[in-house]
């Protein structure tokens, strides 16, 4: 029996983080291990099929859902061999893994004992208890780099998983061999004095009127600050904007697909609005008063960071 996992760090107000599982990452290289604990009935299991998880609803009002209870579930014959398992540590001193159901065709009555369904994370999300939707982005961030992962990046050949999934090795060439990865995004919430910029993406389409802070990926070669200025500047198609007084706020593992959300706030004293169309549909300067009470447009969901840095900054004033 491993040892009893450490407390979970505190989630800091962000959603995605505070997970409870002990990664145990020295237990990786130990096949036998491994091979026993996917042989126990006692294992736990987190069955993903093409992004979806299975759930169950947790009240009659469905105002709560939360992860089946799968210390004894067993999958039902024709499941994918083990190489579609990734250990993902230990979950009140037993095993956890997750399973990527995705070869399979349909997912109905794989785990009849559940009484859940594959569903999307995301409409979801704000309905799970923290933990659950921390041991979920663990789950999906692995599940997510293993199917993106599935041929070698350098010779093209298979890959062959290793250390109980965390890595990747061609089967040409043992040499090449592959980790999970995270992709680095920053964004930032800048301010001019009393007021905040705020801006509806093309990305999300000509229905959304969701606005949010700015975002943008980390380039190569680049620190989080330096790509927070640059985005900032990007934006504007002509009158690029400077920002200074760049300060990191906090972090969010965000598992669509697999992403680390980098949060920091800035401030300008231009307020100057010439976007570049395709990336900004609609941008505003807005008050405290004006978020809090939002005309034509919605905030983003609460369980972003972009969120919690807009309800940071309202607390300020």
């Amino acid at each position: 029996m491993p040892p009893a996992p450490p407390d979970p760090e505190p989630a800091d107000g962000n959603f995605y983080t505070g997970s409870p599982i002990d990664r145990a990452a020295q237990d990786r290289t130990d096949t036998d291990r491994i091979a026993r604990y996917l042989a126990d009935g006692d294992t736990l299991l987190i069955p993903c099929w093409r992004g979806r998880h299975l759930i169950v609803q947790a009240d009659e009002s469905a105002a709560r859902v939360e992860l089946p209870t799968l210390r004894t579930m067993r999958p039902a014959p024709g499941l994918p061999e083990p190489e579609q398992w990734v250990f993902l540590g230990y979950l009140e001193g037993r095993p956890l893994f997750a399973l990527d159901l995705g070869p399979v065709e349909q997912s109905e009555g794989l785990f009849p004992e559940a009484r859940g369904t594959f569903r999307e994370l995301r409409p979801l999300a704000g309905l799970l208890p923290p933990g659950d939707a921390a041991i979920l982005a663990q789950a999906r961030g692995m599940v997510n780099w293993r199917a993106q992962s599935r041929f070698c990046g350098v010779c093209g050949a298979p890959n062959q998983p290793d250390q109980a999934g965390h890595r990747q090795v061609c089967t040409a060439d043992s040499a090449h061999v592959h980790f999970p990865r995270t992709d680095p995004v920053v964004i930032m919430l800048v301010r001019r004095g009393a007021r905040v910029l705020l801006a509806r993406g093309t990305r999300f389409g000509p229905e959304s009127r969701t606005f949010s802070a700015l975002a943008g990926f980390v380039e190569p070669g680049e620190t989080p600050e330096e790509a927070v200025a640059r985005e900032v500047w990007e934006v504007w198609e002509e009158a690029g904007i400077r920002v200074r007084a760049i300060r990191y706020h906090s972090a969010q593992p965000w598992p669509f697909p697999g992403a680390l959300m980098l949060a920091f706030t800035a401030e300008t004293e231009d307020e100057t609005l010439c976007l570049d169309p395709g990336e900004i549909a609609e941008a505003r300067w807005l008050t405290r008063d004006e978020v809090r009470s939002p005309e034509g447009f919605t905030l983003p969901a609460p369980t972003t960071i972009a969120r919690r840095m807009i309800e940071d900054w309202l607390k300020e004033g």
